[in-house]
């Protein structure tokens, strides 16, 4: 940004990277350190102790590793499966179908559900597939909680429930980069083997950081799994935790004050909280693209995502000059559509480290490129349908009642 001078903030409201709040910026403002000196890994006890509050488990075992999402991807499943073995996966999106084009890298057998993309998971199918399975050569079954490429959030839950109904014992791996943090996720209760999470996302810090989270089921699936690994290899990880060093490998100090402050900012405001924010911000956001007469790449309300909304634009219009214009002329940044959904939509993220005035800044700029490319927006429709609703909505700020 300071090679593309503009005056005031940029308006960050991609689904990732999101805000940085100035207290993790100050946080991370610090010299090097040793690691292996007694600071470093009594801050990293801590910090694992506290990340499984944000998974919502008792059992499972955190790995911080410097990696992003694409990374917790491949440790997730290099640790816990072997070459040859079985998968299933969900392609509902382009970073459904990412992960599933790993898997195939990584040469596993993956049995794809596919399904349009604007929909969920096809979880008739994955029923039909785990009834047939008697032989249980399905290994794992893999799905991403929320597909930022479309706003699209599947049912954890329901996929557990299929699971046991049929006694299964294929492991549950969860993408859970643009949820955990913002949308409802309870490992334990759902019986999640493992689950990742990025730091550029609902943490609301600079990408780097790959969070994962082993059960129990996972972490003896590790001790049998073939797939060659290193630089990601949970067993490195536990070794050193025995140690009470913790690291196999220097970490990012910056980033583990980091995440000390935006765990603190989240636990303070209460993860339930969060939530309950974020749910606010993505129904503020889904009635504006309704008073704009725009409609929702999701199909149905089930899947509504709380953390992205994708916006179908009409025919006539380039959702990419949407974007650039935002970004030329307002300072504003939105998600570009991608791959099948190119040009078709462009993407509001609202997670992380966000609040509603925000966002209604977003909604303003976003009507003023509706205008400016053609579109015939009734001025202030989008940001009146929002603001109605979220001055009903708004809870006081707790510290200052």
């Amino acid at each position: 940004m300071d090679r593309y001078f503009a005056p005031g903030t940029n308006h960050l409201f991609v689904p990732g990277p999101v805000n940085i709040p100035d207290h993790v910026i100050r946080a991370m403002n610090r010299n090097n350190e040793d690691y292996r000196a007694p600071p470093i890994p009594a801050l990293t006890r801590d910090l694992l102790e506290d990340v499984k509050k944000i998974f919502k488990t008792t059992t499972g075992t955190p790995f911080l590793i410097p990696t992003t999402g694409t990374g917790a991807w491949e440790s997730a499943l290099t640790n816990t499966l072997s070459p040859g073995d079985r998968t299933v996966s969900f392609l509902i999106g382009q970073f459904s179908l990412l992960w599933i084009d790993q898997q195939k890298r990584l040469r596993f057998n993956v049995d794809v559900i596919e399904s349009e993309w604007g929909q969920g998971a096809n979880l008739e199918i994955l029923a039909e597939k785990i009834a047939a399975d008697r032989a249980h050569t399905i290994k794992a079954v893999c799905i991403v909680h929320n597909e930022t490429a479309t706003g699209v959030t599947n049912n954890l839950a329901a996929v557990r429930r299929i699971l046991d109904e049929y006694s299964h014992p294929a492991l549950f791996l969860v993408d859970g980069v643009s949820s955990i943090c913002a949308l409802d996720f309870r490992m334990d209760e759902w019986g999640v083997d493992v689950a990742l999470t990025g730091s550029q996302k609902a943490l609301s810090l600079p990408t780097g950081m790959g969070i994962v989270c082993a059960g129990p089921k996972a972490l003896e699936a590790s001790k049998s799994a073939q797939s060659v690994r290193f630089f990601f290899d949970w067993n490195d990880y536990l070794k050193f935790y025995k140690l009470g060093t913790f690291w196999p490998y220097t970490p990012s100090i910056q980033l583990l004050y980091g995440m000390r402050a935006a765990l603190d900012i989240i636990f303070e405001e209460g993860l339930d909280n969060v939530i309950e924010r974020h749910s606010r911000l993505g129904k503020a956001t889904r009635l504006a693209v309704e008073a704009w007469g725009l409609k929702n790449c999701t199909q149905r309300e089930e899947w509504f995502s709380d953390t992205v909304t994708a916006v179908v634009v009409p025919p006539y219009i380039d959702s990419t000059e949407i974007v650039k214009r935002a970004w030329k002329r307002y300072n504003l940044s939105l998600g570009l559509g991608l791959n099948k959904v190119a040009g078709k939509v462009f993407r509001i993220g609202h997670l992380g480290h966000l609040n509603d005035v925000q966002l209604l800044g977003c909604l303003a700029g976003v009507e003023m490129v509706l205008k400016d490319v053609g579109y015939p927006v009734k001025m202030g429709s989008g940001v009146g349908a929002a603001s109605a609703y979220l001055q009903n909505t708004i809870p006081l700020i707790p510290s200052r009642i």
